[in-house]
């Protein structure tokens, strides 16, 4: 599965002001493409992780594009040959996808495998000639997957479509590991599964906890600014999380499904703050490509998520739902435009 973030790193850092004890435990692994981690404030038994982790696995088995029998694999090699069944998991994620697809008018589009494959970032980078990404556009189109609830099939009507669930699975693993966490009574808890984070519950002095955003002109730890959050989900799409460079161009993974290139809008990172992770992660694709007035109005449609926008100008525009405090002089918290959100 391609994800949005196959950095070892994190891209977000949290800045947790909490008080160490013996019940405090973090457990860190590789899953998903990424590194993630949970730290449980409470209760850190072995069995709660061994629990968390193989449920993560289960989710990229299910929907990982480098996995031959995943459901996804199983769906793209069955494009316009016949629909595939798959598990309730995956299905409940593909119905999700096409619904940010439609919402946001294709600027999220789960089918977008074929461009991805071309580009190859996450492997091995390369510039597609104007004639390949010609040839794989028409593939690219949310309207042509198929989705047959009762049955749990999914069916995507042309060969040579292919769907790529990396900028939506991860959100929901880690979703599915706030319910695990909260099924055992868990109270606080961090989960951070390659920059999809899920702040659970409230810090030990009962004030708002305190994330970090990258600065994404800068090397990784160094941040523009601190969000100050209760229980919430972030999750960040930027410029720097896949890129390279050639023949002194920069290009980076979040391409536009319009014309197949990386998408140029003077934006370089947007990151959303929601109460689902699933949705922030779709959420965060689609913004960042639709851009800075276009992203907002997405927004007042979803109106359940905040952002926070940083420009290729250096400045920084928070939504007014959140509350974002830059750390450098060249960002400023500027107030949002053509908002209408409550």
């Amino acid at each position: 599965m391609a994800y949005k973030q196959l950095t070892v790193l994190f891209s977000l850092c949290c800045l947790l002001a909490v008080s160490c004890s013996q019940q405090e435990t973090t457990h860190t692994d590789f899953a998903l493409g990424t590194v993630c981690s949970v730290t449980l404030f409470e209760e850190g038994k072995k069995s709660i992780y061994d629990e968390i982790f193989s449920r993560i696995r289960e989710i990229e088995k299910l929907m990982s594009v480098n996995i031959a029998d995943s459901d996804v694999s199983r769906i793209n090699a069955a494009a316009g040959i016949e629909p595939v069944q798959v598990q309730e998991d995956t299905f409940k994620v593909i119905e999700r996808a096409v619904y940010f697809a439609e919402l946001s008018g294709g600027a999220f589009d789960p089918a977008i495998g074929p461009l991805v494959s071309l580009w190859d970032i996450s492997g091995k980078p390369r510039v597609p000639s104007k004639e390949e990404i010609s040839s794989v556009l028409p593939l690219v189109n949310w309207r042509n997957i198929e989705l047959y609830a009762r049955l749990k099939t999914v069916y995507l009507t042309q060969q040579g479509m292919a769907l790529d669930l990396g900028g939506i699975a991860k959100g929901y693993a880690a979703d599915e590991t706030a319910k695990i966490i909260k099924s055992h009574n868990i109270q606080r808890a961090k989960i951070d599964l390659g920059g999809n984070i899920i702040m659970i519950g409230a810090r030990h002095d009962n004030a708002l906890w305190k994330v970090g955003i990258q600065d994404p002109g800068e090397n990784r730890g160094a941040l523009i600014g601190v969000l100050q959050i209760p229980e919430k989900t972030i999750v960040t799409s930027g410029v720097y999380e896949r890129n390279f460079e050639k023949n002194g161009v920069f290009y980076h993974h979040l391409l536009s499904v319009t014309d197949g290139h990386p998408v140029k809008n003077g934006l370089l990172s947007v990151t959303i703050v929601a109460n689902v992770s699933m949705d922030a992660d779709a959420l965060s694709t689609a913004v960042f490509v639709l851009g800075y007035e276009k992203g907002l109005s997405l927004l007042n449609s979803y109106k359940e998520a905040q952002a926070v926008f940083v420009f290729d100008n250096k400045n920084a525009i928070a939504t007014s739902g959140v509350d974002f405090t830059p750390s450098k002089k060249k960002y400023s918290r500027q107030p949002e435009k053509n908002n209408n959100k409550n």
